[in-house]
C-alpha cells in the first residue's frame, strides 16, 4: 500500500484535493482518486473530505492507495475484430450485444474477457474490471472502441477525450423525419429521478452533454443521420434523439416498443479518431455497419418500412 503524508503549502492554497492528488500520484487517474477519495483513502487532517474540497496551506494531507485487487476476470477466447494494434493502443470493432467491460454478476463473455486472452497487457489505470477501458460504448450499440494497453496511452487518451479531440462519429436510425437537415443538441443529462436504470435531460444532476447531428437520408417514417459527439455522458445519443422526439430504432429503454426488425437500438459508431499516445500522428478509423443494420437501412430504401 502507498502511503502519504504531505503538509499543504502556501503553493497548494485553493487546489481542488482530486487534482492536486492526481499530480502528486502520476500513476493514478483522476477518475481512480475521485474513488480513493470517496472510500476515505485521502484525508486532511484525519477526515474525511469530497473530491472539490479545497485545500489550505498547513494541512495535514494522508494519501493511502490500496494495493491493487487480484484479477478475478477470465481470459476468455472469443473473436475479436480488430482495426489497428500497437504496443500502446487496440482499436476494436465490438458487435452489438457484447458488453464492454464486467460488472458483478456478469463476468464473462465481455470485451475485457476477450482483450485478455488476445492482449496480456493492458493499462491497469481503470482497475481489475475494466483494465485498458478508456470509454465505452453500449451492449447493443456497434463500432470503434479505443483501448489502451499501458498507462501512458490510457492517461494520454483520456486526457484527449476530456479535451473533446477525440473524433467520434455515429450513424444512428430514428424514429420520424427530422425536420431540419442538421443541427446541435445542447442539453445536461443525469440520473432519471423517476427511474434509477435510465438517463434523462435534467438540470438537477445533469452534466452538460453535446450532440451535433446531420441528416443523410429521410424515409417515410424514419431518418437516416450521423451524430457527432462532443461530449460523452451515459447513453448520450439515445437520451438526446429522444428528447427531440425522434428515438432511436429499435430502443426499447428510450423509444416505442413497435419499432424496426433489429436487435438493439441502430447506432453504431463508425468513425474513431485520436492522437496516437507515442507518435503523435492523428489516428482515424471507419468501420462500417453491421450486416443487420445495413439490411435494415436497404429495406428502408425500398420502402418496405
Amino acid at each position: 500500500m502507498t502511503d502519504l503524508k504531505i503538509i499543504a503549502t502556501g503553493s497548494d492554497e485553493g487546489k481542488r484535493i482530486d487534482k492536486w492528488a492526481a499530480e502528486r500520484l502520476r500513476c493514478e487517474s483522476r477518475s481512480r482518486l475521485q474513488q480513493l477519495i470517496k472510500e476515505g483513502h485521502v484525508r486532511i487532517n484525519g477526515a474525511k473530505v469530497k473530491a472539490n474540497y479545497r485545500i489550505r496551506a498547513g494541512e495535514e494531507i494522508r494519501i493511502q492507495v490500496p494495493e491493487a485487487e487480484p484479477l478475478h476476470v477470465q481470459p476468455e477466447n472469443l473473436p475479436l475484430d480488430i482495426a489497428y494494434e500497437d504496443g500502446s493502443v487496440i482499436v476494436v470493432n465490438k458487435p452489438r450485444g457484447m458488453v464492454v467491460h464486467p460488472a458483478p454478476g456478469h463476468l464473462t463473455g465481455t470485451l475485457v474477457n476477450a482483450l485478455l486472452y488476445h492482449c496480456h497487457d493492458l493499462s491497469g489505470i481503470n482497475g481489475v474490471l475494466r483494465p485498458g477501458i478508456v470509454h465505452r460504448i453500449d451492449k447493443d450499440t456497434s463500432g470503434l472502441l479505443m483501448v489502451a494497453k499501458t498507462d501512458e496511452a490510457h492517461r494520454s487518451l483520456a486526457e484527449q477525450l476530456k479535451d473533446k479531440t477525440t473524433r467520434r462519429l455515429y450513424l444512428a436510425i430514428v424514429h420520424g423525419r427530422l425536420p431540419d437537415d442538421k443541427g446541435t443538441i445542447d442539453a445536461p443529462i443525469g440520473r432519471s429521478t423517476a427511474d434509477r436504470k435510465k438517463m434523462a435531460v435534467t438540470d438537477r444532476n445533469g452534466k452538460r452533454a453535446v450532440t451535433h447531428f446531420k441528416v443523410l437520408e429521410r424515409f417515410r417514417h424514419y431518418t437516416y443521420l450521423s451524430c457527432r459527439l462532443e461530449t460523452g455522458r451515459t447513453h448520450q445519443i439515445r437520451v438526446h434523439m429522444a428528447y427531440i422526439g425522434h428515438p432511436l430504432a429499435g430502443d426499447p429503454k428510450y423509444g416505442p416498443k413497435k419499432t424496426l426488425p433489429i436487435e438493439g437500438q441502430a447506432l453504431h459508431a463508425a468513425e474513431l479518431g485520436f492522437t496516437h499516445p507515442v507518435t503523435r500522428e492523428f489516428m482515424h478509423f471507419q468501420a462500417p455497419p453491421p450486416d443487420d443494420f445495413a439490411r435494415i437501412l436497404a429495406k428502408l430504401r425500398t420502402g418496405a418500412f
